[in-house]
């Protein structure tokens, strides 16, 4: 067996304390099982991961961050976050050496002001590449100081504030290969891993250097070839913490090897982390499925914690409407810890009760927390002008309003910006009308090219249903 002495060996037997929370594994405390005396009542996901020794992530996605039910559950729940787009080569390397960070500084400045670790997604990747670097033009010697450069910056930038990188994301194909369509191996060959490692860790000596792949949660040719891949890079001496285990899966298809896999791996000295987790599965989503994926998130959960090595389970997205499935794979979905409009699934108590917390609902939030008016206030044969007000429990520094729209099409609209897609009519605020105190109110409206008498429909405020006023 190989042995580690990278800072992750010393981090893991010492029980060193990340951002408010320990390691697992170590001297880091324990609660009770649930039952037993003194077991964990905790409410979020949070408290109950910290009191378990283990940490718990979204993939948080900037834009949704002015969205309060959005970003209170982001910062309440959850003890770390990744950037799910902002610090990916595209958004920070657009033209080649000119670098824009602000995606990236936002999401620290959250996870700062909320006390949380961050986690950085992704240094090198075939995917989501600028064209510069995408498109094969550059010479193999070209390449690797463009490659060596990028994560230079990036390392140096974020040094001090990002607690684990992905160096390198999705590098084998799924019969254990090296993946061939990445512009970085065909280019540079096997070597590139190893001196993306090297140079993450001479620009940032402090943060945990981690490999990540998805199809890697079972023993399979393509974790057998990562396998191989780390027990050589660990021979070599290459600076190495940790493995991500992406965790994309699908509904009633985990692998029965999930744990025995990621325990090769721990026996290698390393750190292990869940990365993306999400459960997904054919739409339309009932009872009984919903039902089942809460046993399942539970079921990945116990996983990571019965290996002591596993330091933390981050969820790809905070909610469905987060959630890249749909996009990618049409008919499936509802794959998070959260419904369309914030509301926790069944998910979110399998995951909570799998680490020692509550079985209570968490934070639901109260349709009655906003009141909507939705008028016509004039009406002829081919069109009608509406206006909508909207009143807030919660203060908001930017708002969304949805809404289906049961005839005709928006043709004009004031004190918002409004689009409509089908049915679905979305407003986002103005610049004037962003923020909105405790207790007040908002007001927009439009015009359509419909004449035709209906009943007012619900309106929601930031993904959560109003009370009509």
């Amino acid at each position: 067996m190989f042995l580690l002495v990278r800072r992750a060996a010393a981090v893991i037997a010492a029980g060193v304390m990340v951002s408010g929370f320990a390691v697992n594994g170590g001297a880091s405390a324990q609660t009770s099982a649930p039952g037993e005396a003194g077991a964990l009542q905790a409410a979020t996901l949070r408290e109950a991961a910290e009191a378990k020794g283990v940490f718990v992530g979204a993939a948080v996605n900037n834009g949704r961050l002015g969205d309060g039910t959005y970003s209170s559950i982001a910062s309440t729940q959850f003890s770390s976050v990744t950037a799910e787009n902002a610090m990916k080569w595209d958004a920070t390397e657009p033209s080649r050496g000119s670098f824009n960070y602000s995606g990236g500084d936002r999401l620290v400045e959250f996870a700062r002001a909320n006390d949380q670790q961050v986690y950085g997604h992704t240094l090198v990747w075939h995917s989501q590449l600028p064209s510069w670097v995408s498109n094969g033009g550059l010479s193999a010697g070209d390449l690797r100081n463009a490659m060596n450069n990028h994560i230079t910056n990036l390392a140096n930038h974020y040094e001090g504030s990002v607690a684990y990188w992905d160096v390198v994301n999705e590098a084998f194909d799924e019969d254990g290969s090296r993946r061939d369509n990445s512009v970085f191996q065909r280019t540079l060959g096997d070597g590139y891993i190893a001196e993306a490692f090297r140079t993450a860790d001479a620009a940032d000596p402090n943060a945990k250097l981690c490999i990540n792949d998805y199809n890697i949660e079972g023993i399979n040719a393509k974790s057998d070839g990562l396998y191989n891949l780390v027990r050589s890079l660990l021979s070599q001496g290459v600076p190495i913490d940790c493995v991500g285990f992406q965790s994309h899966l699908i509904l009633d298809q985990i692998p029965s090897s999930f744990q025995a896999n990621l325990q090769r791996f721990a026996d290698l000295g390393l750190e292990l982390i869940i990365t993306e987790l999400d459960i997904r599965m054919r739409l339309p989503a009932d009872a009984a499925k919903l039902e089942r994926q809460g046993q399942q998130f539970a079921s990945v959960t116990r996983t990571c914690l019965a290996v002591s090595a596993c330091a933390g389970i981050t969820v790809w997205g905070v909610s469905d409407r987060d959630s890249w499935v749909p996009g990618t794979f049409p008919g499936e979905g509802a794959a998070t810890l959260y419904d369309e409009n914030l509301r926790p699934k069944p998910a979110f108590n399998g995951m909570l009760t799998a680490l020692g917390g509550t079985t209570g609902p968490g934070p639901d939030p109260d349709p009655a927390s906003c009141t909507a008016n939705y008028t016509v206030t004039d009406r002829w044969n081919s069109g009608s002008v509406v206006r909508v007000t909207v009143t807030t429990g919660a203060s908001l520094s930017g708002w969304t309003v949805t809404f289906a729209l049961p005839a005709g099409s928006v043709t004009g609209s004031w004190n918002a910006q409004v689009g409509q897609s089908g049915t679905a009519v979305t407003a986002t605020n103005a610049s004037h009308n962003s923020t909105v105190a405790v207790g007040g109110s908002f007001s927009f409206g439009f015009q359509t090219n419909s004449g035709a008498t209906y009943t007012p429909p619900t309106v929601s405020l930031n993904g959560t249903a109003c009370a009509p006023a």
